[in-house]
């Protein structure tokens, strides 16, 4: 399948539990959920459960460590990018790569309309990416080839 006509859901990202902090949380506590589940981004929720930012590597970096600021007693409400941009599991993955390319994203949350269900990563893309030019070069040699080319 083309890159292009492929969508968030399911051929990009398969909906799965979500990692989340709370804007109250210690910005240290959010960096041990992101080492734990080997992700570099979690959504925040407020305690109705509703999306209200996103967290990332990226942001501990730039806005803890080089702005010198406390992991320990600071919250995820002062770092976290609020009300982030998302994708609908429907949009497709170019799309969604021009957003993350255009706006200088590596993450965006997914969600169905009320409820986050996965999160893209700029990674994800790329490897989808990556197979689609693979399945595009496999066709093309055959086309050209025949067949039996390669096998």
């Amino acid at each position: 399948m083309a890159f292009q006509k492929r969508r968030i859901v399911p051929d990009i990202v398969k909906p799965r539990e979500i990692i989340f902090v709370s804007p109250n949380d210690k910005i240290i506590d959010a960096a041990a959920k992101m080492v734990d589940a080997h992700v570099a981004a979690l959504v925040v929720f407020n305690s109705k459960k509703k999306l209200v930012g996103i967290v990332t590597e990226r942001d501990m970096t730039h806005r803890v460590v080089a702005k010198g600021l406390d992991p320990g007693t600071a919250s995820v409400s002062k770092i976290m990018t609020k009300n982030p941009e998302t994708l609908s599991p429907d949009d497709f993955a170019l799309e969604a790569l021009n957003v993350m390319q255009s706006r200088h994203f590596r993450h965006l949350p997914v969600t169905d309309g009320s409820k986050v269900i996965g999160m893209v990563s700029i990674r994800d893309l790329f490897s989808a990416v990556k197979m689609s030019l693979e399945e595009d070069l496999k066709e093309t040699e055959a086309f050209v080839f025949g067949d039996q080319y390669g096998a």
